[in-house]
């Protein structure tokens, strides 16, 4: 949280917000809302804000708009990228920074659930401050379009209006529900009645960047206001039908080429896609829609059989940080941006709350552990925007070596690594009024149908997992402890019981008893090493294979090599051996090691005897730059 505060005013988040109270503020003193901005902006952008001020002139004819203070807005032809500020604005960053504002809150929201924080109460305080004061009348809030003049959702293929609303609305509900703080509800709410005024049983547009359709579903479960619902569904049934505009990188790109209900793949941005895919399940269980809600499980299980990389990750093309064929899956080209696995976990708990299905619990943990963990340095001051499979000793992408980061220019990341952190423990079991189902393992403390838990483990280095009871009604309950797929064995004792083996319903062992304080259950997982082999429709890594230990994916990074990575290669079916180390810079781990071969460049004979030695996944590059792989080739 303290380097995401000093990031935030480092690259002008705040500034940002200041910036569009401005015009509001010099209107309230009878100064024109042009010369206010033209006040705002940065010396040395007096010529930019002139040709700016001449062209929007020049334009008024052709778009004038209204803000909700009545002033004159009009259009601005634009010279710059799509979501580039205008010049002579005065604005800082991306033209959807507030919204890295709204993940921070967010995680704060979810923080202060924990208990009483009162730096982090404050510094939500004083952005609120901001943000009320910022807010038009009418509940329009957008710091770029109120700082820059740029008439309201004139472009909301590239604006992120509406995906910037849906973020403030999700870090609304995360205060009031973690905190007890309505105030950002409240700006919410009233954001949330101005787009439904706006958009309501129009063909106004959509936004380039979903969000906002989960966001607006999780407000009608808050609030319960059905109109909230209904324009979410809305916003899912226009989808596909050119109401997104023209990216200039095609309709799927927006997911806009196909109605939801007719689509059969995932294309285009895969964070985009995603999202998008969360809101439609969301919709579809308020809704009862199971025509909906099925088109959306028959995406997810073809994304998962043909789109995913083993680590959980989704997005194999740079140029549109987007999905690619089917089984177009190159280790080294491989973007699955951490955002994205974000999405990818948001969508699958969404549907393992619809359907209770644990293959989308395991896939969670698939992607927590691996996907999305990488991304996050072991001193968590450094950050993966994009997460490859394989990084060359020589690589650069650019002048980028494809090492973690401290922050971004498009800093969507870090902040959205920090709200799903912050929100972690709610992720880990349901109720419902006689069974508490546990989905993911880490030491917690547990409450539902009746029952409190206290969960023991020392997962993902130990498969052993120790549930006490601390609390339980005088009946019988349920509890239901889930069997990941990847465990080749598993086994349970209740207190001191012999040992059975499980024999798992759908995915996950079912318990049921009059349970007492003091009772314990011990759940075993098989946590043996294990060889993966890939779908041999993936070209890019045909004839290799990767190793996996438990939920972890693990990787061959150069440190720990006696000869360059590149140069090794395994015979099939080797045996693994596992130690336990603790190595500089990661700290303590598991190793799993196998015998292979040194295969130098040219006619030379390979050396036998070479001891390959691998890492989790998420562990890697925080030793230094090197080469790393997941897939390594089978001789």
């Amino acid at each position: 949280m303290p380097l995401a505060f000093r990031q935030l005013a480092a690259a002008g988040n705040l500034d940002n917000l200041r910036l569009a109270i401005r015009p509001r503020a010099a209107t309230a003193a009878g100064v024109t809302p042009a010369s206010a901005t033209a006040t705002a902006a940065p010396a040395g952008a007096a010529a930019a804000s002139a040709a700016a001020a001449a062209s929007a002139a020049a334009a008024a004819s052709a778009g004038a708009a209204a803000d909700g203070d009545g002033n004159a807005r009009r259009a601005v032809p634009r010279q710059t990228g799509p979501v580039d500020p205008l010049p002579g604005t005065g604005y800082r960053g991306p033209i959807f920074m507030d919204s890295d504002i709204y993940k921070t809150l967010e995680a704060i929201g979810w923080e202060l659930a924990r208990g009483p924080q009162p730096d982090l109460a404050d510094y939500a305080a004083s952005v609120i401050d901001l943000l009320a004061e910022a807010q038009q009348p009418d509940g329009y809030l957008n710091s770029y379009v109120q700082a820059s003049g740029e008439p309201r959702y004139a472009r909301l293929t590239w604006s992120h209006e509406l995906y910037c609303a849906g973020h403030l609305i999700q870090a609304a509900i995360a205060l009031h529900r973690g905190a007890g703080d309505s105030r950002l509800l409240g700006i919410a709410t009233r954001l949330a009645d101005h787009l439904v005024t706006e958009f309501a049983a129009q063909e106004k547009g959509l936004d380039g960047h979903p969000i906002i359709e989960t966001a607006l579903a999780e407000l009608y479960r808050e609030t319960g206001t059905g109109a909230y619902l209904s324009l979410a569904r809305q916003f899912v049934d226009q989808r596909g039908h050119g109401l997104a505009g023209d990216s200039g990188l095609g309709r799927r790109y927006l997911q806009d080429h196909v109605p939801v209900r007719q689509a059969v793949t995932e294309t285009g941005h895969a964070v985009r896609a995603l999202y998008l895919e969360a809101g439609v399940t969301d919709v579809a269980t308020e809704t009862r829609d199971h025509e909906l809600l099925d088109s959306s499980i028959r995406r997810w299980d073809d994304m998962l059989a043909t789109k995913t990389y083993l680590t959980g990750g989704n997005g194999s093309r740079h140029v549109d940080e987007g999905f690619g064929d089917r089984f177009e899956l190159p280790p080294d080209r491989a973007y699955n941006e951490t955002c994205a696995a974000i999405a990818s976990l948001q969508w699958a708990w969404r549907l393992l709350l619809a359907t209770g299905d644990a293959k989308y619990a395991d896939h969670m943990e698939r992607v927590l552990y691996n996907g999305f963990a990488a991304a996050i340095a072991t001193e968590g001051d450094r950050f993966f925007y994009v997460n490859p499979l394989q990084r060359r000793e020589d690589h650069f992408e650019k002048d980028d070596p494809g090492r973690r980061r401290a922050w971004f220019n498009c800093a969507c990341c870090p902040p959205n690594i920090m709200r799903l952190l912050a929100s972690l423990d709610r992720y880990l079991a349901t109720s419902d009024d006689s069974t508490l189902y546990v989905h993911q393992y880490t030491g917690a403390r547990l409450a539902g149908a009746g029952l409190d838990l206290e969960l023991v483990t020392d997962y993902p280095w130990s498969g052993l997992v120790t549930l006490r009871v601390l609390g339980a009604p005088p009946a019988a309950r349920g509890l239901a402890l889930r069997v990941p797929g990847w465990s080749a064995a598993a086994a349970f004792k209740i207190n001191n019981s012999p040992e059975r083996t499980v024999a798992a319903q759908a995915g996950y062992l079912k318990l049921h008893q009059e349970w007492q304080p003091g009772d314990e259950i011990t759940l075993r997982l098989d946590m043996t090493a294990r060889w993966t082999h890939p779908d041999h429709r993936v070209d890019a890594v045909r004839g290799c294979a990767a190793i996996e230990r438990g939920p972890l994916v693990y990787c061959f990074e150069q440190a720990d090599q006696p000869v360059r990575l590149e140069e090794l290669d395994i015979a099939p079916g080797t045996q693994l051996t596992e130690r336990e180390v603790i190595l500089d810079g990661i700290g303590r781990t598991f190793q799993v090691c196998a015998a292979a071969r040194h295969v130098p460049p040219g006619a030379g004979p390979a050396v036998q005897g070479i001891t390959a030695v691998a890492i989790p996944y998420f562990q890697w590059d925080n030793r230094g730059p090197g080469a790393m792989r997941v897939w390594v080739p089978l001789s």
